[in-house]
């Protein structure tokens, strides 16, 4: 049994922020697939581990504990830090 760390949740808690950011795309973002720019490990956005209990949500990769996704939200604006990923993939196909 694997212990649970209570300082974070998984990617799981981005679907709604980044869903509004890509509601064009009519799908669950969490689903999409990132690499990580400092392991190399590739999986889905939401086996991240997202730390929530801020301003902003940071999202880091469960293989390095690196930050692989920044956001921020404000009343009129959105900040998306992809920084920490090679490439995010989002499959359209429907």
């Amino acid at each position: 049994m694997t212990a649970r760390n209570p300082e974070y949740v998984d990617g799981n808690a981005l679907a709604g922020p980044l869903g509004e950011l890509f509601a064009l795309l009519a799908m669950d973002v969490t689903d999409a697939a990132g690499r990580c720019v400092n392991c190399g490990r590739t999986g889905p956005v939401a086996a991240l581990a997202v730390y929530d209990r801020a301003p902003g949500m940071v999202a880091r990769c469960p293989g390095c504990d690196h930050v692989m996704l920044r956001l921020v939200r404000t009343p009129d604006a959105a900040w998306l830090d992809l920084s920490g990923m090679v490439w995010l993939r989002v499959t359209t196909e429907r």
